[in-house]
């Protein structure tokens, strides 16, 4: 699927944590979560809203879908998001859910380009199928030479989004935008990013926002800054922890304070909390790599207090 060959492109990291030196060290490091704060409770991550990127482990489901697919129950998972189906359709994919015991509430799926109503139509179709209540773009902003620089293409790009949410709207789903880093190079010479661009030019009502955590910050962008600026429209987070090189972490082994971050989750609009890691299945890791940052990414959401 179109949303399988962008997303592989996600394992490029380019240069390393040049975003961590641009937020600031206060924003990233990871320190206890002040929990009880006033003599309140702490808050956590309700466990029914945890959710793992099924690209995480797309080694291991191509190997047994099945198999795999049990032990996320087991480990304590409800629900998952998908990115393809690993060869089945989404008729088969559904079923082997159902077995399980998961849903797939969320799915990555590209929209085409350029636009074709029908060609999106089957995606939705598909979607529903499997069940899902969140359907995702995962991916824009790169071009030949790197980060796309033209806020025109960013603009033409929000209106097929916008037709994009109106399909998924009609059909009961709700669609969202899944960002990287591109996103937040600054267009035309100028200080908007394509992120900026992409926000404004896009409906809230159509497009809601899926913040990958760790590309906002390799971005240079403050997730918390960006909780504020879009209140209400993070409905989805990935949660993907950067290590002290650039590179991957399984959640809770990294450089992000994700307690900060959730501190701000009524304020977001979030329903789902997404483990992920992209790099989880790639050598020198293993596919049951993959499964281990899975339970860890679990475990760590789990008994999260902020």
């Amino acid at each position: 699927m179109q949303n399988e060959s962008n997303l592989s492109r996600r394992n490029l990291l380019g240069a390393a944590a040049a975003g961590a030196a641009v937020v600031g060290t206060s924003a990233l490091l990871a320190s206890p979560a002040e929990a009880g704060k006033g003599g309140s409770r702490p808050a956590r991550v309700p466990r029914d809203k945890i959710s793992v990127q099924l690209y995480t482990l797309r080694d291991q489901l191509g190997i047994n879908l099945e198999t795999s697919l049990a032990r996320l129950a087991q480990i304590g998972y409800t629900r998952v998001e998908h990115a393809g189906f690993v060869g089945r359709t989404a008729t088969q994919f559904r079923a082997a859910l159902d077995a399980a015991g998961l849903r797939a509430t969320s799915g990555h799926a590209g929209i085409p380009q350029p636009f074709n109503a029908s060609t999106w139509q089957a995606v939705l179709n598909d979607a529903l199928i499997v069940g899902n209540k969140y359907i995702v773009h995962p991916y824009f902003g790169a071009g030949p030479n790197g980060p796309i620089r033209d806020g025109s293409v960013y603009k033409a790009f929000a209106k097929d989004l916008n037709k994009a949410g109106a399909m998924a709207r009609k059909a009961g789903l709700s669609f969202g935008y899944h960002n990287h880093q591109n996103e937040f190079a600054r267009q035309d010479g100028g200080k908007r990013t394509g992120f900026d661009i992409l926000t404004r030019e896009t409906d809230p009502g159509l497009v809601h926002l899926e913040v990958d955590l760790f590309w906002a910050f390799r971005g240079a962008r403050d997730p918390v800054d960006l909780i504020h600026e879009h209140r209400g429209r993070i409905r989805q987070v990935h949660v993907k922890d950067l290590a002290p090189s650039g590179s991957f972490a399984d959640p809770g082994d990294g450089l992000i304070d994700f307690g900060r971050i959730f501190e701000h989750s009524k304020e977001a609009g979030l329903v789902e909390y997404i483990v992920e890691r992209d790099d989880a299945g790639s050598p020198p890791r293993t596919p049951a790599d993959a499964l281990s940052t899975a339970e860890v990414g679990f475990r760590y959401l789990d008994n999260l207090r902020f």
